[in-house]
């Protein structure tokens, strides 16, 4: 009877050792939002610095979670920032240490396995744990693929999105041509547009257009039904005019706002007619 009950209090004993504090241990991990906001902080300073550039964010078991590629960026770029992240994930390092190391004669680590030893990948750290890392390829050198990795992962380390600025002469310079001004990923753009004639019928499928006039004149047909609508690029169409739909005369001050799906077209417009759209998901 005594050798039982000596046994069950040692069955019960190592139960209680296997369920103690100090086997489990809190993780932090990267979420989809926090991949996206790494994404849109990336995109922006790039944007800021007319860059290109391809951004990758993955897990840290360097598993990937988001991937944007900026208009004009080549595309092999895609695959090397994923490298990039992937090795600063599983390394737990910048990338740029291993190219530094590489280049200083130890040539032997470039026979790893599933290694991009070039500047640009980043590690996210949250309250001292490693939840993943970004990779940059594509920007205008390597120092700035680096610089748009850090900011991206310091917009998921702090926790809240960096805050952009764009001055006076940045905005003008922007109206002149009609481009991007902010890019915040699959979330919303800012874009300072500029129209000097006509356009074409638009429908976004995904995106609501909400128009602030800035300066001049213009008709903007809505609804009705495009006139030979194409596809043109992804969860975009396009057509020669519209018919049936309501016309709107737009002047300096006035808002418009156009949901997702619904066809619009500026009819008539003076020349040059400025205008904030805001692209929101």
């Amino acid at each position: 009877m005594k050798l039982r009950l000596m046994s069950v209090a040692l069955t019960l004993a190592c139960f209680a050792g296997a369920a103690g504090p100090t086997e489990i241990a809190d993780r932090k991990t990267l979420t989809l939002d926090g991949a996206r906001r790494a994404i849109g902080a990336a995109v922006a300073q790039a944007h800021k610095n007319h860059a290109g550039g391809v951004i990758a964010v993955v897990d840290d078991g360097g598993n990937l979670m988001a991937l944007e590629r900026i208009d004009g960026t080549f595309a092999a770029g895609a695959n090397i920032s994923i490298g990039k992240a992937r090795t600063a994930a599983l390394f737990q390092k910048p990338t740029r240490a291993f190219e530094e190391i590489i280049a200083k004669g130890r040539t032997a680590m470039v026979a790893l396995n599933d290694f991009t030893p070039l500047q640009g990948g980043v590690p996210i750290t949250i309250d001292g744990q490693i939840v993943g890392a970004v990779g940059v390829s594509g920007a205008a050198n390597a120092q700035q693929d680096e610089e748009l990795a850090m900011t991206a992962a310091a917009a998921v380390s702090n926790g809240l999105p960096s805050v952009t600025f764009f001055d006076s002469t940045q905005v003008r310079a922007a109206f002149d041509k009609g481009a991007v001004l902010f890019n915040q990923g699959e979330s919303y753009m800012v874009h300072a547009s500029r129209r000097e004639k006509p356009g074409m019928a638009e429908i976004h499928t995904k995106d609501a257009d909400i128009v602030y006039v800035l300066d001049g004149a213009a008709t903007l047909v809505t609804g009705g039904s495009a006139v030979d609508a194409k596809v043109t690029e992804r969860d975009e169409l396009r057509g020669s005019s519209i018919t049936g739909g309501e016309e709107h005369e737009l002047k300096k001050g006035d808002v418009i706002i156009v949901p997702a799906g619904v066809p619009h077209w500026f009819k008539e417009v003076s020349n040059p007619f400025l205008y904030y759209v805001v692209k929101a998901r």
